[in-house]
């Protein structure tokens, strides 16, 4: 059939209902305080598009706009289901959960990163999610010892 023939929303419809999911992670998902406010406040952003997007669901070029807003929906509402709230690190000289961890590499750069979920994570903001290469190499290491991380090894000269 010629595209002629068809309505203009079918298109949009059909890209609308073909939107996957965000894929989420089987890992744990481990959160700080920090990370399950930025989890309520993102699930409730969430709901709140959602709602503003169904208003104007009759308006042609909104079915896109629904299914990513519905799509944010269900991922976040599933993240905040199964978020395990981690208490505080009680052996500050071990690296671990929501502790900050300062490396030093052979060139002397000094990088400093705070252990924490998946979705509050952000290396260039300093935070490393717990399921990284470098926080899993970290965890569990204290004050003096030296991590292999990239093929090189770097020093941990302080933990928080």
């Amino acid at each position: 059939m010629s595209v002629a023939f068809t309505k203009e929303g079918d298109t949009e419809n059909a890209a609308a209902t073909d939107l996957p999911d965000r894929p989420i992670s089987s890992h744990p998902n481990l959160v700080t305080v920090a990370g399950l406010a930025q989890l309520d406040a993102a699930l409730a952003q969430a709901r709140a598009d959602y709602a503003a997007n169904q208003a104007n669901e009759a308006q042609p070029g909104d079915m896109r706009a629904l299914a990513r807003a519905a799509r944010d929906l269900r991922y976040y509402a599933a993240r905040r289901a199964t978020a395990q709230l981690m208490p505080p690190a009680t052996d500050p000289d071990v690296v671990r959960f929501g502790t900050r961890v300062t490396i030093e590499r052979a060139d002397g750069r000094r990088q400093t990163f705070c252990i924490v979920g998946e979705d509050e994570a952000e290396p260039a903001s300093g935070t490393l999610s717990y399921v990284s290469p470098m926080a899993s190499a970290l965890l569990g290491k204290g004050e003096g010892d030296t991590v292999r991380i990239a093929g090189a090894e770097v020093e941990i000269v302080a933990v928080d």
